[in-house]
């Protein structure tokens, strides 16, 4: 993003907030205040252009007016403020959950969902007789002008709410998903940071498949969706008997809470501190989808008064055994499982051969013709922004089905980093080719045990084969500013070669709005799963994998 098209997102920043018509004098102050040095005649002329674009209007002579549109591409085009915004808006409904457990009066945290038929909420009564819910307090409104449901479950981010009004200061860290085993709560598995990511992390894992609910109520063995924080050691027997005050009035969900520095479940507890995991409450949705209902899952969306909520059955049975302090294995996250592949690529550019990281994802062998025929014309739709290179491998296991293995992005980082310079991948991205192509959403490697782009993928959020407008996955990368010229020298030559290197960003310049840190400048860069992901767009049954193996450059196809 250019410092001109900078300014004007911070135009529309100051308009947002404000209630009536405003001239370009207060903007031109407000600029300043931000380290724009803009006179009014600059301004009015950066508005001129947000007129034209439709993202501002002209009221006469009292000023101008952000529009519902430019309200559209601000929310887009701070997507660097909204990787902090996930964590700062559940810390505002901590704030504003008022709820008093002795007078059982005020605000709790909602997830709300749109259901469709009584089977879908058989299905959540039974997920909550069985213990696997915050609360079995819940709201169902059904419309009058149609079929749908509205359902409404108490968020665990109530309990945090709960916690912080009795000077007990929660920290969330994690969403993910906890592996259970004879009924025993053993280990987190996936896990994505609440700081490092634009999308709630629990929303990550809502698609179907991601959980097996239903199989730890029926069997005791599976993955439910669950989130862990810390608190202070000093309040940790307040917290528990807090959590026993609760639990008689029907609120709560927590797995197990930690001693003083321990590790629990898998998970890091710092020195005193002490962490407790909390069921997610989207639990008895996801369990929905599971059976293959139709369900629209919101997380967190907002405060409901807990008169509104009623419970949906008076038996509980809880099925979860108590968590045992066994120590288990730390959950790695995705950049720190990858840098041992990263140090191995030895690609040498001016030879075109040696080992570049790639994905391997794997089709029917009948389908492979087809497969390869969207790969082909999906990159001579868009050879800019489609890696062209692939290699046939085979399953490990099912001689039915054949890999197709992809370039890696981290393949770049690789590369400049065998050859002196630092580079650090950043973030795994969604980016919209708008008019001026942006990043929607973003996912630290380092925040993630998942690959952001297969998060991406197993939610559909792709657009890689239409324009309306094209979403393809990207990635986003921090070089320090001192080895720019050499780094711009090996990017220029794997653009060439047709590695998908989308911006080379300048220092203190946005890269398609994704901010590097200062004395760093941003790479964005094409993924490997694009044309993959095309793949699946088009309705071919493919398991995805990202960042797999090594694979010898030189050996590899062309489309």
């Amino acid at each position: 993003m250019s410092e001109s098209e900078q300014r004007m997102i911070e135009i529309l920043r100051i308009l947002s907030v404000q209630e009536k018509p405003t001239g370009s004098k207060y903007i031109a102050d407000e600029l300043k205040e931000k380290g724009y040095n803009l006179g009014e005649r600059a301004v009015r002329y950066h508005m001129k252009i947000l007129d034209e674009k439709g993202l501002t209007e002209k009221m006469g002579y009292s000023g101008r007016v952000i529009t519902n549109l430019g309200r559209e591409k601000l929310e887009k085009g701070l997507i660097y403020d909204q990787v902090d915004f996930i964590y700062s808006k559940f810390e505002e409904m901590m704030y504003l959950t008022d709820f008093n457990y002795i007078t059982q009066e005020g605000n709790v945290v909602v997830n709300t969902s749109t259901i469709y038929n009584e089977n879908s909420i058989n299905i959540i009564k039974s997920i909550v007789e069985s213990g696997l819910s915050v609360s079995p307090y819940i709201n169902l409104n059904r419309p009058s002008d149609g079929e749908e449901i509205n359902a409404t479950t108490i968020c665990g981010s109530t309990i945090d709410g709960i916690l912080l009004n009795e000077g007990i200061p929660s920290q969330l860290q994690y969403g993910g998903l906890l592996k259970i085993e004879d009924s025993q709560p053993i280990t987190f598995t996936e896990l994505i940071s609440y700081k490092k990511t634009s999308i709630t992390p629990l929303d990550a894992f809502t698609t179907k498949g991601s959980t097996s609910i239903l199989d730890v109520v029926s069997s005791g063995e599976g993955l439910i969706p669950a989130n862990f924080r810390l608190i202070p050691g000093i309040g940790r027997q307040k917290t528990i008997k807090l959590m026993e005050k609760l639990d008689k009035i029907g609120i709560g969900g927590i797995i197990g809470i930690s001693d003083e520095g321990k590790d629990i479940l898998g998970m890091n507890v710092p020195d005193g501190m002490v962490g407790i995991a909390v069921v997610g409450g989207i639990t008895p949705f996801c369990a929905v989808k599971e059976d293959g209902e139709e369900i629209d899952i919101k997380i967190a969306e907002e405060i409901n008064d807990f008169k509104t909520l009623s419970p949906i059955t008076s038996t509980i049975k809880y099925r979860l055994k108590p968590v045992t302090h066994d120590i288990q294995p730390k959950i790695p996250f995705l950049l720190s499982k990858s840098w041992n592949l990263i140090q191995q690529v030895d690609f040498d550019i001016e030879k075109k051969s040696g080992n570049i990281i790639s994905n391997v994802s794997y089709v029917k062998k009948d389908d492979l013709e087809k497969a390869l025929d969207i790969m082909e014309e999906t990159y001579n739709n868009d050879p800019k922004y489609i890696n062209p290179y692939f290699k046939l491998v085979n399953h490990p296991d099912d001689d039915e089905k054949i890999g197709i293995a992809t370039i890696c992005s981290l393949s770049i980082d690789g590369l400049l980093i065998n050859n002196g310079i630092i580079s650090n991948p950043k973030y795994g991205g969604l980016l919209e080719l708008s008019e001026i192509p942006i990043f929607i959403d973003l996912i630290s490697y380092n925040g993630s045990t998942l690959n952001p782009h297969k998060i991406f993928l197993s939610k559909n959020m792709t657009n890689i084969t239409q324009n309306n407008p094209k979403k393809i996955l990207a990635s986003f990368k921090e070089i320090p500013n001192i080895s720019r010229d050499y780094a711009v020298y090996f990017l220029d030559k794997l653009s060439k070669l047709g590695f998908s290197i989308y911006k080379i960003g300048k220092p203190r310049e946005l890269a398609f709005n994704a901010k590097a840190n200062n004395y760093n400048f941003g790479v964005v860069a094409g993924s490997g799963l694009n044309s993959i992901g095309a793949i699946k767009e088009k309705g071919i049954d493919i398991e995805v994998k990202a960042i797999e193996t090594l694979i010898p450059f030189e050996k590899m196809d062309k489309l």
